[in-house]
């Protein structure tokens, strides 16, 4: 699985956020479900073929930890951020969206609505 690093251009952050890049249907299905635990500076990247609320819509069911999850569009901007609690059902951004990025929840505060990201490839 390729590595990516995130970088929020509009709020930077000491260390860029080394995510794995997931493009594929069952990788997408899959996401985090099955693990227990996430490194505070690792995350996971769903990448869509388009921008979606729908596609880019997650379920937190077999997902035994919190997640900050982060919405990005086509242009990299931030359009939607929320907590998502395990075992819970959908969560759907409030825009459409391309990249869906899972965080530990230590980053919760680290992102808003319409930051600025950089995705780029290890």
């Amino acid at each position: 699985m390729q590595e990516v690093f995130i970088y929020n251009l509009t709020h930077p952050q000491v260390r860029p956020i080394k995510a794995y890049h997931c493009s594929s249907f069952f990788c997408r299905l899959r996401g985090l479900a099955f693990r227990r635990a996430l490194q505070p500076d690792y995350g996971l990247l769903l990448v869509q073929g388009r921008d979606s609320r729908l596609d880019a819509a997650i379920h937190m069911f077999f997902v035994w930890m919190d997640l900050t999850v982060v919405w990005v569009n086509s242009s990299q901007e931030v359009v939607d951020v929320k907590l998502a609690r395990s075992w819970r059902s959908i969560y759907l951004p409030k825009r459409p969206a391309r990249y869906v990025l899972e965080l530990n929840t230590v980053h919760r505060k680290d992102f808003t609505v319409g930051d600025r990201l950089r995705i780029e490839k290890v």
